[in-house]
């Protein structure tokens, strides 16, 4: 008997010769029912292997809202498409992200961002986990549960440029990305450079809301040495500066 990897190193390399799986039966000995199961192990197998940015993607989200306050001139056609971007900016500031691509034929894997769009950056993450294809609606709903609205589908491009360009945007403030970014990062893909500009930052300035969990007095001194005391805006709790 052969070991089950070379079985299916065999199996893929008579695949990739043409062969289908009543020939791969024969050549191997093996009834076409078990061959057409090796094919779909080999399958996965190389899906396991593939580049995240590789893999075909199900769908991207981001929460409505997440626009308020920013600069889309650029980009008029995601400002339409978020009805809920209110007049008022102080009711926005964070962008909750989810991107799904697909692992295996019945698998899908996800992974979050929640991107404070006005000076921060990616301030945590949902590391890729891997779900099955009949939940990913009800993941979703969950992903999406603190919002009053349905989120809203948007292309990896736009997902992309949002969750990037808020990294680029709090870098240049003295900021860096929560450490789980790095293992999610790869799902957006790579940045093409023909994205239309978002600018982040409420009104063009960089605004502060301090978290329960943040070293606001940090924070806000790193922000007055690279915008100046009077380039940005902040809001804190009583006694965190």
């Amino acid at each position: 008997m052969m070991e089950s990897n070379d079985v299916l190193a065999r199996v893929l390399e008579l695949r990739a010769a043409g062969s289908g799986p009543k020939q791969i039966a024969r050549a191997l000995g093996l009834r076409p029912a078990q061959a057409s199961a090796l094919l779909r192990q080999a399958a996965e197998c190389r899906a396991e292997g593939r580049d995240p940015a590789d893999r075909p993607v199900v769908g991207c989200w981001v929460n409505a809202g997440w626009s308020a306050g920013l600069g889309l001139a650029a980009a008029s056609a995601w400002a339409q498409a978020d009805p809920h971007a209110t007049a008022d900016p102080a009711t926005g500031g964070f962008a909750q992200v989810l991107v799904a691509r697909q692992e295996r034929a019945s698998r899908v894997t996800v992974c979050g961002f929640l991107v404070d769009v006005y000076c921060l950056g990616v301030k945590n993450t949902v590391e890729p986990e891997v779900v099955g294809a009949g939940s990913l609606l009800a993941y979703l709903r969950r992903y999406y549960s603190a919002f009053d609205q349905p989120p809203l589908s948007i292309e990896l491009d736009q997902a992309r440029t949002i969750v990037q360009g808020a990294v680029a945007y709090a870098r240049s403030l003295g900021f860096t990305p929560a450490p789980g970014f790095a293992d999610t990062a790869p799902y957006l893909g790579s940045v093409r450079g023909d994205e239309p500009a978002i600018v982040f930052g409420r009104e063009g300035k960089p605004f502060y809301v301090s978290g329960p969990y943040d070293d606001a007095r940090h924070i806000v001194h790193t922000l007055e040495q690279s915008c100046g005391t009077d380039g940005f805006h902040y809001t804190v709790a009583m006694g965190q500066v």
